[in-house]
């Protein structure tokens, strides 16, 4: 279900908050350690086949893979931004705040995250340089 040394994240692809997220962890992650794909490719639809524990439908959360284990919504952010270069791993400090209130917030922010921010017609393509980090779009 992972890819060795590396944290995968699943993003949905055609959300402009998820977008910018994808791009402040690539600019923060100074070590490579996240890849990426879009909640609407092949491969995460493997992953969810997989673990059959995710049905691939209903998802409105960034997903983190970390040694086979699949964090969601707040616990995902949290676990991201553990190992993000600079203060931002001190927002991990936030897995204290019990989950029911952490997801409570974070389902409010992703029920409206196309109002707010909007949606593309199509899933990112990253930057040529960046291509390696992304097992599919």
């Amino acid at each position: 279900m992972d890819n060795g040394a590396h944290d995968i994240i699943l993003f949905d692809g055609v959300c402009n908050l998820c977008n910018g997220a994808v791009q402040f962890i690539l600019r923060h992650d100074k070590k490579a350690i996240y890849q990426f794909a879009s909640l609407q490719s092949d491969f995460a639809k493997n992953i969810f086949n997989k673990s059959g524990k995710i049905p691939s439908d209903e998802l409105n959360s960034i997903l983190l893979i970390r040694n086979n284990k699949i964090y969601q919504e707040s616990s995902a952010v949290l676990h991201i931004a553990q190992r993000l270069n600079g203060g931002w791993k001190l927002l991990s400090l936030f897995l204290i705040v019990p989950k029911f209130i952490r997801d409570g917030i974070y389902k409010y922010i992703a029920r409206n995250r196309y109002k707010w921010f909007g949606r593309q017609d199509a899933c990112m393509m990253p930057a040529p340089e960046l291509k390696a980090r992304f097992l599919y779009i």
